[in-house]
């Protein structure tokens, strides 16, 4: 079956799939230029240590949130997925183009 005949449930997984692929990519990459920080490699401001431990537990909290949220209204699976899912994804991609900005 090509992409043409999929149905909106295998589209949206799809797409959930590729969200994660994403953010987990930009998280790696978040790691590496973090840790190139904290090695002194390349610039970084004196409160990176502790803006990563506290985004964690926050995006945590957000996350189960929305996943609440989302399973309380009935959503599918991946949606309720997707809807936790979020919070980490924005965290990624901002703190990807923070970090790697030019200084």
């Amino acid at each position: 079956m090509g992409f043409g005949m999929m149905n909106r449930s295998a589209m949206q997984t799809l797409q959930l799939w590729q969200q994660m692929a994403r953010m987990t990519w930009e998280a790696q990459m978040v790691i590496a230029l973090r840790t190139a920080g904290l090695m002194g490699m390349v610039p970084q401001d004196a409160s990176e240590p502790q803006r990563m431990v506290m985004e964690k537990a926050n995006a945590a909290s957000e996350a189960l949130h929305a996943a609440l949220r989302a399973a309380g209204r009935g959503e599918r699976a991946d949606r309720v997925m997707a809807a936790a899912l979020l919070p980490y994804r924005r965290r990624t991609r901002a703190n990807m183009r923070r970090l790697s900005r030019k200084n």
